[in-house]
């Protein structure tokens, strides 16, 4: 048998999925619960595809139990959640709200009482509209309210996490948020959006250190980051290698460079010179953010091409969609974005799963001593539900087999990933596109909020039974799951 012929096996491996709390939960004015970010943008006209909201999303606020049974029937081995700041501390400070807590506490406890382990994310986007309205994450008090926010939900819950992320994705926070405009709270400051990238950084080194302070040095701590792999339209320029450069030290070093290695990018200040100064960096700010972490989560979708460009602050892209607005990259003069071939997937994004086991590779080699699991990876297809009640989504099912045998390329090569989790669990909000576009390996009927399983589920659940890479084929509903 040839090494391209092998079956691709995972011992020791964890298998998973993921969701966001706006996404799914629902529940928006329930139980306590006060607006974040995503409530107010989403609320805004215009800011929405269709004016989606995520008032109801998929309901998991009251249909949980049902998402449980369907997360046990998958036979996950971890299942990685957000909390939704504003249903547990309404408005981002003092006391906890007993109602919210007692929520998660609920859903923590039927996940560990069915074997799943609980990855449990503090943020993914949703910020209580009151920090917000005092200055959001381009003031110092939002990182200082997170720390405490992390404190106080690390003696809530305890033990029944398995492993704590600070942060989901902070580029997008920051540049899409502050920057672009295209997420909440809608706000084009390229300067905010700079002090925002600082202030989520230290946001995380305080919430690893109230998290550690209260469980001990051995709580499991992790952030996760959307890796941008960045290549230059001519490899023999050198001028499209410094673009490259350029836009590495905004979107990856801007956080891994703080967080993995104690001090920014080098290039990062004189780049963005005409936007900010950095005064907002305090001394004794890299010592915070700098923490010892358990793993780095590692985000996945598509790879970036950029040139050089003779026209200052050309930053150009083609691909037509909402999140591919690449105004966000402050200080990217001269670069121009490139679209990469295809194939692609309904959110206008190329598929390249190569590029994934490359990103492993360098970052192993880079934090030798930092495992890794890929915590988001998945694609979004335009679904069809046949007359025989089936989501025959071949194409999910593929993008998964080629991505997930990429992370096993990377093992193979020595880096030390440790887990992956497809996006998404469950169709859901998906943020500026609303409800156009799905992700989910189960479907969602948004009419009635039914929940089938896709044939991506059924795959995915002979390939975590069986610790080794079924067939693209393979699909054929089990019998016995729920949704089939």
């Amino acid at each position: 048998m040839t090494d391209s012929a092998r079956p691709r096996t995972f011992d020791d491996f964890v298998f998973g999925s993921a969701t966001a709390a706006y996404q799914i939960e629902g529940g928006a004015a329930e139980g306590g619960r006060t607006p974040s970010i995503w409530d107010t943008y989403s609320h805004t006209p215009g800011a929405t595809e269709y004016g989606d909201t995520g008032d109801v999303a998929d309901d998991h606020y009251h249909r949980w139990p049902e998402d449980v049974e369907h997360i046990a029937a998958l036979g996950l081995d971890a299942y990685r959640l957000s909390i939704s700041w504003s249903r547990v501390q309404p408005g981002g400070t003092g006391e906890l709200n007993p109602e919210g807590v007692a929520f998660y506490v609920d859903l923590l406890d039927a996940l560990n009482a069915a074997g799943v382990q609980p990855l449990v994310t503090l943020y993914h986007w949703d910020l209580p509209q009151e920090l917000e309205d005092a200055g959001g994450w381009p003031a110092r008090q939002t990182a200082e309210a997170f720390g405490e926010y992390a404190r106080l939900m690390a003696v809530a819950l305890g033990d029944r996490v398995h492993t704590w992320t600070t942060l989901n994705e902070p580029w997008c926070s920051a540049y899409l948020g502050y920057a672009s405009g295209v997420h909440a709270p809608g706000r084009t400051e390229p300067a905010a959006a700079l002090a925002a990238v600082h202030h989520l950084n230290l946001a995380h080194g305080l919430a690893v250190r109230a998290i550690r302070d209260v469980l001990g040095a051995q709580a499991r701590v992790s952030v996760t980051l959307n890796f941008h792999v960045i290549r230059p339209l001519d490899p023999d320029s050198a001028a499209d290698r410094d673009a490259v450069d350029r836009i590495d030290a905004l979107g990856n070093g801007a956080f891994t460079g703080p967080m993995l290695e104690g001090a920014y990018p080098a290039r990062l200040a004189g780049d963005t010179a005409t936007v900010t100064d950095w005064g907002f960096v305090r001394d004794g700010d890299l010592d915070v953010i700098h923490q010892p972490l358990t793993a780095l989560g590692v985000n996945y979708y598509a790879t970036t091409m950029v040139r050089h460009s003779d026209v200052a602050d050309e930053v150009s892209d083609n691909s037509g969609h909402r999140e591919s607005d690449h105004t966000p990259w402050i200080g990217a003069r001269e670069v121009a974005f490139v679209r990469e071939p295809g194939p692609y997937t309904a959110m206008g994004w190329n598929i390249d799963a190569g590029a994934l086991t490359g990103l492993l590779i360098d970052l192993s080699h880079r934090y030798p001593n930092l495992p890794t699991m890929v915590t988001e990876n998945g694609a979004a297809f335009d679904d069809e539900v046949s007359p025989d009640g089936r989501v025959r989504d071949v194409r999910r099912v593929s993008y998964l087999h080629d991505h997930i045998a990429a992370v096993a390329a990377a093992r193979d090569a020595g880096a030390d990933v440790r887990g992956y989790f497809a996006w998404s669990l469950l169709d859901n909000f998906e943020w500026a596109w609303g409800y156009s576009r799905r992700f989910g390996i189960i479907r969602v009927d948004y009419d009635t909020l039914e929940r089938r399983w896709k044939d991506s589920a059924h795959w995915y659940r002979r390939l975590i039974e069986r610790r080794e890479l079924p067939a693209v084929d393979d699909v054929e509903p089990m019998p016995r799951t729920p949704g089939s």
